[in-house]
């Protein structure tokens, strides 16, 4: 499991709703939600968006380091 994962799934857990809840809040399927929860499938980029905005989250891309990379 992920990092943005496990993150999500801490959350669900600690907001106090259902799963159930949360996925019919944030407008994604609550059967994705679970699969994602128990690790056995991702979610599309909207759906975690969405999973995010709901449950307050802030998602952030950033690069790890300097380095640039080799042209091809």
């Amino acid at each position: 499991m992920g990092q943005l994962t496990k993150a999500i799934t801490a959350a669900v857990k600690a907001s106090g709703e259902t799963p159930y809840a949360i996925a019919k809040g944030a407008g994604v399927a609550r059967s994705q939600l679970s699969r994602m929860m128990r690790g056995e499938s991702g979610m599309t980029a909207d759906s975690i968006e969405r999973l995010a905005d709901y449950l307050g989250l802030r998602l952030t891309i950033e690069p790890k380091s300097k380095t640039t990379r080799k042209a091809r």
